[in-house]
């Protein structure tokens, strides 16, 4: 039993000892980590430590005061080969004691200094450093948009000599700008500096002047809607939790349309969504309905040419909106973002309309310096001349034969046509090539875009089965019970296998749309790459349809010639 008890004491005691040394190295570490000057002190204290033992040594053995032995004993420190002109057995082994100290205490420094470049060239490598900019525009996110993003931001910070604009993601400082470098177009003056961090994390976000910004631009991530939505929102909420607060503009790029409301919920006023992918299914719809509009959304949404700007000026308050519209010679006036409606914007207002105080006004302009209202016209008053219209002679046309575009062949002034003459409406049909995970809403946007009383039929042509489509329709809130004039015709193959499309009657559509489908929406290279082949694929059966119709044509007149030669 006393032997059991020695050994628990001598066990305790150890464990006594090894504790306080584990004690003693914690404090140690934690000092060098937590003070960020510890190293340079401790080397500093060294040194001075080490001249005074040698300066108390070669006092010893020297019969020079104090002062000259310390002052002697930095010299072997700064210089170990001052140590040559010592003579004695004594001040020989102290001065070759302080000059080895003092090569240590020089390796340890320059090993400092080396390891201080290098931290801070590896800050700068990895974007780590701060950003000291300001009124500059902010994109968050990293996405195949970026390349025309910051093509259009160059071409719209041209006038005003150039611009900055800072792009922060969780990617390599080094990746992001060879990415940059390899975009083939003119920055126009305008610099791009590249921050690796997450827009999650607030210290991240004050390392890019977030509270400085002009504009701030959330983009969304390639893959997943709803993973995509759920981090902008808490980009969002960690954007509105910058204590210093945001004074740009913040755009926020979605992915589901559903997923609107949340953001808009927790971002307010401040916060303005674009829903890209549902914007590009209505633009499609309306390009279809009106061959050549595509060529126009291109120029009016781009800074290449005319561009929507919106200005506040109060010289036009009290002025009716007629008046506005003869007061720009530069610009084509088309809106108002009326104040008292909380920002909301009027297109087409009533002439009669009259700008308040907070009104601002939508033009369409070249540039956002190239356009200014000027004083209204004078109108001089002229008399009124009768001018007599020539009676207008009624003409007799024959239309032999049937086209189902009769209705656009056909035109005369109003009243000219019998009563009794109906005109009969013919279907429209439409073919969707793939499948997008809002096909509900194209649907219901096609309905809104149809005309009155004209029965459309909508062909669906992918991989997604018939029972499966109804199944994600109604999902989405569509009643297909309830589509007034509206016919689903659906198909099921693949938009990229030649004897699949064949099997459609493409020579009878009035319009194709070929979709990116959901199930390469996560690669944008390959869902362009599959429509393209689609296109190329529908181009090609339509040529050979032609052909084949051209052939059977001739037959048809040749065979009718030569039984009108048998009879003559």
């Amino acid at each position: 039993m006393e032997y059991i008890s020695y050994v628990r004491r001598s066990s305790d005691c150890t464990t006594e000892e090894l504790s306080l040394n584990k004690q003693l190295a914690y404090r140690v570490d934690v000092f060098l980590s937590f003070h960020p000057y510890a190293k340079p002190l401790a080397l500093l204290v060294a040194t001075l430590l080490l001249i005074c033992l040698g300066g108390l040594a070669l006092f010893g053995v020297t019969d020079d005061s104090i002062a000259d032995c310390l002052w002697l004993s930095w010299t072997y420190v700064a210089d170990s080969g001052n140590h040559a002109n010592s003579e004695g057995i004594g001040p020989r082994l102290v001065s070759v004691s302080v000059s080895f100290g003092g090569m240590l205490i020089f390796a340890m420094m320059l090993g400092l200094v080396s390891d201080a470049i290098s931290e801070k060239f590896d800050s700068l490598r990895k974007g780590r450093s701060e950003v000291l900019e300001k009124n500059h525009t902010l994109i968050l996110g990293w996405s195949d948009k970026l390349g025309s993003l910051l093509n259009q931001l160059a071409i719209a910070n041209e006038s005003l000599g150039g611009g900055t604009v800072v792009v922060m993601a969780e990617r390599d400082k080094e990746e992001m700008e060879l990415d940059i470098a390899k975009m083939e177009f003119d920055f126009r003056g305008t610099s791009v500096i590249c921050r690796s961090g997450s827009p999650l994390i607030l210290a991240d976000l004050k390392k890019v002047s977030v509270s400085k910004v002009r504009a701030v631009v959330v983009l969304a991530e390639d893959g997943n809607a709803d993973q995509s939505d759920a981090r902008a929102l808490r980009t969002v909420l960690s954007l509105t939790g910058v204590k210093e607060g945001l004074q740009g503009h913040l755009v926020v790029e979605l992915s589901d349309l559903d997923n609107e409301v949340l953001v808009k919920l927790v971002g307010g006023d401040l916060v303005e969504t674009v829903v890209a992918h549902d914007v590009i299914g209505r633009l499609m719809i309306q390009c279809a309905r009106q061959p050549g509009l595509a060529q126009i959304w291109e120029d009016i949404l781009g800074f290449e040419n005319c561009e929507f700007y919106i200005k506040k000026w109060p010289q036009l308050h009290g002025m009716q909106f007629e008046e506005v519209l003869i007061s720009f010679p530069d610009a084509i006036p088309c809106g108002v973002k009326v104040a008292s409606s909380g920002g909301k914007i009027t297109l087409n207002p009533d002439d009669s309309y009259v700008l308040q105080e907070g009104d601002e006004v939508l033009v369409i302009a070249e540039d956002d310096d190239s356009y200014a209202p000027t004083a209204l016209p004078m109108v001089k008053e002229a008399p009124l001349m009768h001018i007599v219209l020539p009676t207008r002679k009624p003409q007799k046309i024959l239309l032999t034969g049937w086209r189902r575009d009769i209705d656009d062949m056909i035109v005369v002034l109003r009243g000219n046509l019998p009563k009794n003459l109906i005109i009969p409406k013919t279907t429209e049909r439409i073919l969707f090539c793939g499948w997008r995970r809002d096909m509900e809403d194209m649907i219901l946007f096609q309905r809104m875009m149809r005309e009155a009383q004209k029965v459309q039929k909508l062909w669906m042509f992918n991989e997604v089965s018939e029972k499966e489509r109804e199944k994600k329709l109604t999902d989405g809130g569509l009643d297909i019970c309830r589509l007034a004039n509206i016919i689903l015709v659906n198909r099921e193959g693949n938009a990229v296998i030649r004897r699949h499309l064949e099997s459609l009657p493409l020579e009878s559509f009035d319009s194709i749309l070929i979709l990116a489908d959901e199930s390469v929406e996560d690669s944008a290279i390959q869902a362009d790459s599959r429509s393209l082949a689609t296109l190329l694929l529908i181009r090609d059966i339509q040529g050979n349809e032609m052909q084949i119709r051209g052939a059977n044509l001739y037959l048809c007149e040749g065979e009718e010639l030569s039984l009108l030669s048998g009879c003559d």
